[in-house]
């Protein structure tokens, strides 16, 4: 998922994943470039950036150093790097949520001091620069699985939301096209350095992105079979200067996966040598685009590829809010451009704005899951059987425990696959057979409510389990399938005990 949970380091520590990177003209000034990263997958209500990393987007300026099956792209200092430091939480005013704010740190060295979540962002007294920071909703559209095939389905990340760092800034003053108007961006996630540690050291950044997909889909194609994972390693790479002694490894892997990927349609498009150039391109990973040159929803990778190919590349390349990069990424490794590759939706959750900060607003929505089974057994049985709130006659349940009566109860119920839940009765209506409930702890959800009621239907019964729920912490899809598998296996197990 682009660069979404690309390794093991990665799961421990999502505040520092970074998920995606865009470059790409600002829809509301043609003069100005927008540079923007996120981090944190699936991020909850709660979710707030790390004060204990540096996330940067740094950028160097690129030239063609070689056409066709010599591709070369080199980049060249000055380094342009702009950094966003977090500081801990504030409280917030009265009853309210707490704040969290951040100070940029710009390519000439001013800083610029951010509101988390606030849109109007900030910029320098000249206006030479402006920012933002905050949860977004994440533009990412994955409409595949890509197993041992390859399948089109719904968005994976369907509303999900990320935390995003978003910096805009006048085209002409920063970069100067008039000595080169391509360029190479990468983002990374550092950790502070701490002094004095005990033993051993941080790692040099836990996660850094180029191009969408070098991680997950290039680097750690799952048909590979017996393939160590080397993300990780990968990851702490030093972005434009990949060392020497493990480049070898990264080369051969590349190439045996971009092998696998040019066979998944049983047809070869890529001759060795291609392959190889195309690998060698993707080794030295970094988002190209120009400034000059328009960039659009579909001008992604055109830049590489065009280069590859052996031609003069005519878009800006980078990466749009909108832009569909998984299609284009499959359908380049796939048949190398022969038939465009369009998974199951061409989508996000919701489409980027022409307006500061140009990722659309964070998926606030509450998620429902209903659930229903009827039953041939009068309602008076059935509720005899689940009305309590103990729950004990759940098959996924192997122990539950109650602390206290009525309104406020709560259930802590020990699952057979050894989980924990923890849930607080709100309602309980013996006479209309239902009761309400909140869940406290043990599922990735806030705002959690759920209901089990029963009515007649019929000479028999009807009973329905329901939920409404923010994701917070996996994402939706993930989410609503936990909860409707613990519902439907609940219902389902009424039919043969009544």
């Amino acid at each position: 998922m682009s660069d979404h949970i690309d390794g093991p380091r990665q799961i421990g520590d999502p505040s520092a994943d970074l998920t995606d990177l865009f470059a790409f003209t600002s829809p509301e000034n043609q003069a100005r470039t927008v540079l923007a990263a996120a981090v944190f997958p699936t991020c909850g209500v709660d979710a707030i950036f790390s004060n204990a990393i540096n996330h940067s987007i740094v950028v160097r300026r690129a030239r063609v150093a070689g056409l066709g099956e010599a591709t070369k792209f080199e980049t060249s200092d000055p380094e342009i790097r702009f950094t966003c430091r977090f500081d801990p939480l504030e409280p917030g005013a009265a009853e309210g949520r707490p704040i969290q704010r951040g100070t940029w740190t710009l390519p000439d060295g001013q800083t610029l001091r951010v509101l988390v979540n606030d849109t109007k962002g900030a910029s320098t007294p000249d206006g030479m620069f402006r920012v933002f920071a905050g949860r977004r909703s994440d533009p990412f559209i994955l409409a595949w699985i890509l197993g041992s095939g390859m399948k089109k389905f719904q968005n994976l990340l369907l509303n999900d939301n990320v935390l995003c760092i978003l910096v805009e800034f006048d085209t002409e003053r920063v970069l100067e096209p008039d000595k080169g108007s391509l360029f190479a961006v990468i983002a990374e996630t550092v950790p502070l350095k701490r002094a004095g540690a005990f033993v051993g050291h941080e790692p040099p950044r836990i996660d850094w992105v180029g191009r969408p997909e070098q991680t997950n889909i290039r680097l750690n194609n799952a048909q590979l079979q017996g393939a160590d994972d080397i993300r990780d390693l990968w990851n702490q790479q030093t972005p434009f200067a990949i060392d020497e002694t493990v480049r070898p490894l990264f080369r051969q892997r590349l190439r045996e996966s971009l092998a696998n990927w040019d066979m998944r349609d049983g047809e070869q498009d890529w001759t060795p040598t291609a392959l190889a150039a195309n690998a060698e391109m993707f080794l030295d990973d970094f988002m190209l685009f120009d400034v000059v040159k328009p960039i659009t929803d579909k001008s992604h990778l055109e830049i590489e590829k065009s280069t590859l190919n052996g031609q003069a590349y005519q878009t800006g390349g980078g990466r749009t809010v909108d832009a569909d990069v998984i299609d284009v990424l499959l359908t380049w490794m796939v048949n190398r451009d022969r038939e465009f590759l369009q998974g199951g939706t061409t989508k996000a959750t919701k489409p980027g704005t022409t307006t500061f900060p140009y990722l659309a607003e964070p998926n606030a929505e509450p998620q429902n899951v209903m659930e229903r089974v009827e039953i041939a057994a009068p309602p008076d049985k059935v509720w005899a059987l689940i009305g309590a709130f103990g729950g004990a006659w759940h098959p996924l349940i192997a122990r539950i425990q109650l602390t206290g009566n009525g309104a406020g109860q709560l259930r802590t119920i020990e699952t057979i696959d050894g989980k924990t839940i923890i849930e607080r009765l709100e309602a309980m209506d013996d006479a209309g057979r239902f009761y309400r409930y909140t869940n406290v702890a043990g599922l990735p959800v806030a705002d959690y409510t759920g209901m089990l009621s029963v009515t007649p239907k019929g000479t028999g019964s009807s009973v329905e389990w329901r939920a409404e729920f923010l994701p917070n912490g996996q994402g939706s899809l993930i989410v609503k399938t936990i909860v409707s598998t613990l519902f439907r296996s609940g219902l389902d197990s009424l039919k043969t005990r009544l």
